[in-house]
């Protein structure tokens, strides 16, 4: 049977019908890994900071809604992963992948060819907009973890966003800019609103379908939670080791925090991760020429 789509015509600047963001399973939280929960304070690291880091972050866009005929949703997206290294002050790209997906369920897609890019078929489980979304999401983590293993040798590895999406980057630190969830009890909440600029709360323990060790850390000066990331590392390591990197990450971070002139993100959006993030979207092309292209290659 001749493979056949059709381009939805809703525009796909309004996204596909579905929260682009997933809600986190509940989990179990153990704050007691570093210290006792009624020995919870605000801890400055007395370390230097790290001056070797690789940040490393990706980039999505669904540039077309498309229908498999008769009647399976499929997406064609563009997606990039790319790495920034900051050694001693200065910084470069030293990595960015760019790639293209038909992401569907239907046994019988194939690849799209347009004059602007092929559209390889990238396989899902489902076809409703959530795991449309969701086979994106995993296809651009492992190019970021592609990317990531080839500069590993960096003395620190922060990632842009949960871990759980990088699970397969060696030793990376994954960095949560926005706070969506409550990890902590109210009583120990208070510790987070008390950080100074470089400092960080102690470790606690987070366990959904996997483990890992986290902690709050403030950028720079800011009310309650303003200016204030979550960090997570992977908990295969000791809580002793975790503290460590915890310490370095506290120390280092600050230094590539934006400024609100510069980045309506600031502080969260790191300079490198928001200069890396402009040049990945450079590379995907112009939205409105791949969504022609794929009209036009549908017939």
């Amino acid at each position: 049977m001749t493979f056949r789509y059709t381009v939805e015509p809703w525009a796909p600047e309004y996204g596909i019908p579905a929260s682009l963001e997933q809600e986190e399973p509940e989990s179990k939280v153990d704050p007691a890994v570093e210290v006792p929960p009624d020995r919870w304070a605000p801890r400055r690291p007395m370390i230097a900071p790290a001056s070797d880091v690789l940040f490393v972050d990706g980039v999505r866009r669904v540039d077309a809604n498309v229908w498999i005929h008769p009647s399976t949703l499929g997406i064609c997206a563009s997606y990039a992963a790319g790495a920034v290294r900051c050694v001693d002050g200065v910084a470069a790209v030293v990595g960015a992948v760019v790639e293209r997906g038909l992401f569907t369920s239907a046994p019988e897609a194939a690849a799209i060819v347009t004059r602007q890019g092929t559209y390889a078929v990238r396989s899902t489980v489902g076809d409703t907009p959530e795991r449309l979304w969701l086979g994106l999401q995993q296809r651009m983590g492992e190019l970021e973890g592609r990317v990531a293993a080839e500069h590993a040798d960096a003395s620190l590895v922060v990632v842009d966003g949960p871990l759980s999406h990088h699970l397969h980057v060696p030793d990376a630190i994954g960095y949560v800019k926005t706070q969506r969830v409550h990890y902590l009890p109210p009583a120990l909440r208070t510790v987070v609103e008390d950080l100074g600029p470089g400092m960080r709360t102690p470790l606690f323990l987070v366990t959904t379908s996997w483990s890992r060790f986290s902690w709050y850390c403030r950028l720079a000066v800011g009310d309650g939670w303003g200016g204030v990331v979550r960090c997570e590392a992977a908990a295969d390591v000791t809580p002793a080791e975790a503290a460590a990197t915890a310490d370095l990450v506290a120390a280092t971070l600050p230094r590539f925090a934006s400024e609100p002139h510069k980045d309506p993100r600031a502080p969260q959006n790191l300079y490198p991760i928001g200069g890396l993030e402009r040049e990945l979207r450079r590379r995907l092309g112009d939205r409105d020429l791949m969504y022609r292209a794929l009209k036009a290659a549908a017939g």
